[in-house]
């Protein structure tokens, strides 16, 4: 016996997707005690290869202390799918035992904004694989007592939306038919952070029972039933109503004048501020523009750089956070990308910049100052553009609003010192200059 055990180990250890296919056969209690054995990383590992469904499952039937290893060892994206599929109140238990940091991440994943598919989904959705006979399919189905279940979903080895079967197909097939010769492969899908709007517009054009609800990578995160799809629908319908008589607590383009300005005024008067903020970096280094007068013509252009720099940046970072690409966890991951891609890119730039003020002004030396300082705003610049839109996320502030403003004093400085500065710093290299 020991040696089917240790073998039964070896396979769990080396093989996990074959192994996650196998144990989402088993019951729940068998899978746990099969994981039992393993370290938390491999453990975590396999868990991650099973469907979100069947991983969930094995989950709470683990000892508390090792679903909190397990939880902890596993991405938090993944960790907030599987306590998702949980009661509310397993859910709560093993999230509270988490470090604080794993519990902000896990809610942040769980959380979307009001009125999307992410918020109107039920996320404790049965997932079956192609293979699975129709037998297997109804003895798991009658064991989900709690849920309603109208359409069941078919994934591949990656957790990715393969078909969808309706439960009266499923009823009428043979027993040992397999799921994925009665999958309907057409039917829509929604992003978690689709608008009702777009949820009514694919009802109004299908005739859906169920929308299936998937990531940009194409894994399946929730379902919308029907009864959520027809609610939808009619709160549509009140809300249009309402938008006619300019109800609302965001501002909208057809919103009042006066709604408008109480939005934006503050914010044009922290620009205010913060562009006599820029202002006085410039007047830091006044006697060395007055000696150098070249270094005025040039300064617009290491600004302008650092600003598109930051521009990039902060545009694919808020892309990213609105679609649910990254969360707030992810910052370290961003911020290092970024700056690497800025440190390449002001590299580049630095080389032709600094060539063409070579033949400009024909000063070596300024030419050398121009391209370090335009490298060295151009990474300060990126590492601000991915961070300002985490940061205000994190504080719960609307980043669409207030980033363009924090980041435009950030790179105005950023290239204003360090251009100024290192003129100042270097300025026996700036001899005969004007």
């Amino acid at each position: 016996m020991s040696a089917v055990a240790d073998l039964a180990l070896a396979f769990l250890s080396q093989h996990p997707t074959e192994s996650g296919a196998v144990l989402e056969q088993l019951d729940p209690d068998e899978a746990a005690a099969a994981l039992l054995p393993l370290d938390v990383q491999r453990g975590a590992s396999v868990l991650t290869r099973m469907n979100v469904d069947a991983a969930a499952r094995a989950l709470r039937c683990m000892d508390e202390s090792w679903a909190r290893e397990t939880l902890i060892a596993a991405d938090f994206v993944q960790a907030a799918r599987w306590l998702s599929q949980l009661d509310e109140a397993q859910s709560a238990r093993l999230l509270a035992a988490l470090p604080a940091l794993s519990q902000r991440n896990i809610k942040e994943a769980l959380e979307f904004p009001p009125g999307t598919a992410g918020r109107l989904m039920d996320p404790r959705v049965t997932i079956f694989r192609e293979d699975t006979t129709v037998d297997e399919a109804l003895l798991r189905i009658r064991k989900s007592k709690n849920r309603k279940i109208t359409d069941v979903v078919l994934a591949d080895d990656e957790g990715k939306l393969s078909g969808v079967v309706s439960l009266q197909s499923l009823v009428g097939a043979p027993d040992t038919a397999a799921m994925g010769s009665l999958a309907d492969r057409d039917r829509p899908v929604v992003s978690p952070m689709a608008s009702r709007d777009e949820i009514v517009d694919l009802l109004n054009r299908h005739a859906l029972t169920s929308l299936p609800v998937v990531d940009l990578d194409g894994q399946i995160i929730g379902i919308l039933p029907y009864d959520t799809l027809v609610r939808a629908a009619q709160y549509a319908a009140t809300d249009d109503l309402q938008q006619m008589v300019g109800a609302g607590k965001d501002e909208r383009a057809l919103s009042k004048p006066l709604f408008t300005v109480k939005s934006r005024l503050p914010w044009l008067l922290i620009n205010l501020v913060t562009g006599f903020t820029a202002a006085s970096v410039v007047g830091l280094f006044d006697a060395t523009i007055a000696q150098f007068t070249a270094l005025a013509v040039l300064m617009p252009v290491v600004a302008g750089q650092a600003g598109n720099t930051g521009a990039q940046a902060l545009a694919v970072t808020s892309r990213g956070l609105a679609l649910r690409e990254i969360r707030v966890g992810h910052w370290w991951r961003v911020c290092r990308k970024e700056a690497l891609a800025a440190f390449v890119n002001g590299a580049s730039v630095a080389v032709v910049t600094a060539l063409c003020t070579a033949l400009w002004s024909k000063s070596p030396g300024l030419a050398l100052i121009i391209g370090v300082s335009m490298i060295c705003s151009m990474v300060i610049a990126a590492i601000a553009g991915c961070s300002v839109p985490i940061v205000l996320t994190a504080l719960k502030r609307d980043p669409a609003t207030a980033s363009s403003i924090i980041l435009t004093t950030v790179t105005d400085v950023s290239g204003f010192f360090s251009f100024l500065g290192l003129a100042t710093l270097l300025s026996r290299l700036l001899v005969g200059l004007r």
